[in-house]
């Protein structure tokens, strides 16, 4: 996923230079997750959560300052702003990444982890400034819903791939071919090494900020958020065979009527929801 980045789920292999911090000191969580949803709309490019707190970051000359007042005086959220030092987010990242295992389903680990024992798939993934290692709500979520879905020989198409996460873990599964696309250079470079570190041979990835291909999927996986999501559905419907299923995350519980009403104009049914953690995952049906 592109887009929503959390220092639990993100590595910066560079210094970071020229960034702004912006922390809410004492936040709800489901503030949080609203500042998180609309602050990425204007750029901000990495998250730092705690039970109580929020930081945000972004770049200096990305930094639109009359944009980030007007939504933290919608929220009437309290802030402080600063600037950062030059930081090495390598070794703040690994000083803070663990194993994940999901359900016993899917380990993720790093390169530098130990192999992870009794997971039926395990994934070595080690992100660069791209979403998702399985740490977040809804990478998580979207694995847990790849698991009640038939991969087999599947045709699949993974919208805003990140680290690449979901388009390995789809080859696992059994899928025949996987179409990868996301629009950050960052995260094309940091999902080849993810794909050629995990042996993966199916997946085709390409740049580009719309699922623009002649292909048709059986199963198709968003995890971005509500804005592109409906502004990509049209083509996204279309791409999808009768039969197939496509997985949307990055949604907010609030944006769940917005989406049902886009899908039911392309004959798509809603038959199964999941949150966690005030996100909202949903599969869809043709």
């Amino acid at each position: 996923m592109s887009g929503v980045l959390h220092t639990s789920d993100i590595v910066h292999t560079f210094h970071m230079r020229g960034y702004i911090e912006i922390e809410f000191p004492s936040i709800a969580t489901d503030q949080k997750e609203i500042l998180i949803a609309e602050l990425d709309e204007i750029g901000f490019e990495g998250f730092e959560e705690s039970e109580t707190s929020l930081k945000a970051f972004i770049p200096a000359s990305a930094f639109d300052e009359a944009a980030f007042i007007e939504i933290a005086t919608q929220q009437k959220a309290i802030y402080n702003k600063s600037i950062l030092e030059e930081t090495n987010w390598n070794t703040v990242w690994e000083s803070n990444f663990n194993p994940i295992i999901i359900d016993n389903f899917v380990a993720v680990r790093a390169e530098f982890h130990e192999p992870v024992k009794n997971a039926e798939h395990e994934l070595i993934i080690t992100p660069r400034m791209s979403f998702g290692t399985g740490h977040h709500a809804t990478t998580c979520m979207m694995i847990e819903q790849m698991r009640q879905i038939d991969f087999a020989g599947k045709i699949v198409f993974d919208f805003g791939t990140g680290t690449g996460i979901l388009a390995i873990l789809a080859e696992k599964l059994g899928a025949n071919t996987i179409i990868a696309v996301d629009n950050d250079e960052w995260s094309i470079e940091n999902a080849t090494e993810n794909i050629q570190r995990n042996n993966c041979s199916l997946i085709r990835l390409y740049k580009n900020d719309r699922p623009v291909t002649d292909q048709s999927f059986d199963i198709i996986l968003a995890n971005i958020n509500k804005n592109v999501i409906l502004d990509c559905l049209p083509l996204l419907a279309g791409q999808l065979r009768n039969g197939g299923v496509l997985l949307l995350c990055g949604l907010l519980p609030e944006d769940e009527n917005d989406v049902f009403r886009k899908t039911s104009e392309y004959s798509l049914q809603i038959i199964r929801k999941a949150t966690r953690d005030n996100w909202l995952c949903l599969r869809v049906e043709r």
